[in-house]
């Protein structure tokens, strides 16, 4: 008998913990407990009506291709659509330049394994997307972090990095970025920074992986121009774009894609027959009628009016429960599912989960969403899943385990 696996783990598994933000999930099984904590978009938007008809539909007249093996790079249906919902966007691609994934996750795992070797240099803001920490973690990379700022990515704190590395012979393997209502923090890049970033990458070769699951929810203020389309406008050739329908359309079917160079997506195509193989039929066709049959804009405009009132009730109830003088700032995002919260130094938000999970509220603890040398005074909340009123009710309960914490 093997007493002792974890030796017989690679180097790369070894120590890996995997996402510590879903084993946090597993402790809000009270009914009681109003979760700010997940990422979840409402059920009250989705399209239940839509798909049973098209489920209907494709299960009449297409069952056994449903039920069989599909090619690995995506649906026919699926790619010409996703190549119409970008065009809207002022993307353009062909089939070449996209491969379908099973999820956004899948999207960021195809990224490390085909870039990253142990050591490669990842750069990233400070605090982002825990997830793509994860995903990459996986590769054993050296996370380099600059903190954001209100306005976005800090490109020239970026370049100070750079700088630093190329001192010791050593280059960046990419940026990565969430340019659009930031996962965690909220925050929206502006076009000057985003223009700065493609100037940095060009002048220093790093390619951009600009992570864009939200970039459609936003509630207030202008739209500004994808990384992508940006760098595209101007040749192009330095961006890789991530896309999900998880917040858009439905997180049960697992289904997102990437976009770039033809080079990169015949690699990460060839990664996809290495692991999942081919995403499935079924899904990528309930994805593809929901970008041309069932009134995608329609839909979108919904889910800003009914996600954007809720962001209106929980930044107001803030102001109200959170005074200045208690030390708590937050993000004030124009769109998005999250917003940052900061409490006062003394509180590590990672201990004070657990005594808000007692107070019945939950949220995720801002360590997570760091490379490294995480701020532990901080917690990435998300108000699209609970209604109106249980958001005011998880503001005044959360205050009150604020202010307990404060008072010890």
């Amino acid at each position: 008998m093997i007493h002792d696996w974890n030796n017989r783990f690679s180097d790369n598994m070894r120590e890996y913990g995997g996402y510590s933000i879903g084993k946090l999930f597993a402790l809000l099984t009270d009914p009681e407990i109003i979760s700010l904590a997940g990422g979840l978009p409402s059920p009250d938007m989705f399209l239940k009506h839509e798909m049973r008809l098209v489920s209907r539909r494709v299960l009449e007249e297409d069952i056994e291709k449903v039920m069989q093996y599909t090619p690995i790079k995506g649906e026919k249906v699926l790619l010409d659509a996703i190549v119409q919902f970008l065009n809207r966007d002022n993307i353009q691609v062909t089939d070449e330049n996209i491969v379908v994934t099973s999820s956004g996750q899948h999207g960021l795992d195809l990224i490390g394994r085909l870039f990253l070797n142990p050591g490669d240099i990842v750069l990233l803001d400070r605090p982002t997307f825990a997830g793509a920490i994860v995903a990459f973690q996986m590769q054993r990379p050296e996370f380099a972090g600059v903190d954001i700022e209100e306005d976005g990515s800090d490109i020239e704190g970026f370049r100070k990095k750079i700088e630093a590395f190329r001192k010791e012979g050593r280059k960046p393997k990419f940026i990565y970025v969430v340019p659009d209502f930031q996962n965690p923090s909220g925050i929206t890049m502006s076009l000057e920074k985003r223009l700065a970033l493609i100037d940095l990458s060009r002048e220093y070769g790093i390619p951009i992986l600009e992570d864009s699951p939200y970039r459609d929810f936003r509630y207030q203020g202008e739209t500004i121009p994808s990384i992508y389309s940006l760098d595209q406008k101007d040749g192009g050739g330095n961006v890789i774009g991530l896309y999900t329908f998880s917040k858009l359309f439905c997180p049960g079917l697992r289904v997102g894609f990437n976009i770039g160079p033809s080079e990169v997506i015949e690699a990460m195509t060839n990664i996809k027959e290495g692991n999942v193989l081919n995403s499935p039929k079924y899904n990528q066709d309930m994805c593809a009628a929901f970008l041309t049959e069932m009134n995608m804009e329609e839909h979108i405009l919904k889910c800003r009016k009914y996600y954007g009132e809720k962001l209106k009730v929980f930044l107001s109830t803030m102001e109200e429960y959170f005074p200045p003088e208690l030390g708590v700032t937050w993000t004030k995002p124009e769109g998005g599912l999250f917003l940052w919260v900061t409490v006062p130094e003394e509180i590590d938000t990672h201990e004070l989960f657990y005594e808000a999970v007692k107070h019945k509220v939950a949220f995720v603890p801002g360590d997570v969403f760091f490379g490294e040398n995480p701020a532990r005074n901080t917690m990435r909340i998300n108000f699209s899943f609970a209604s109106k009123d249980q958001l005011v009710a998880a503001v005044e309960r959360l205050a009150e385990c604020i202010r307990g914490q404060l008072s010890l």
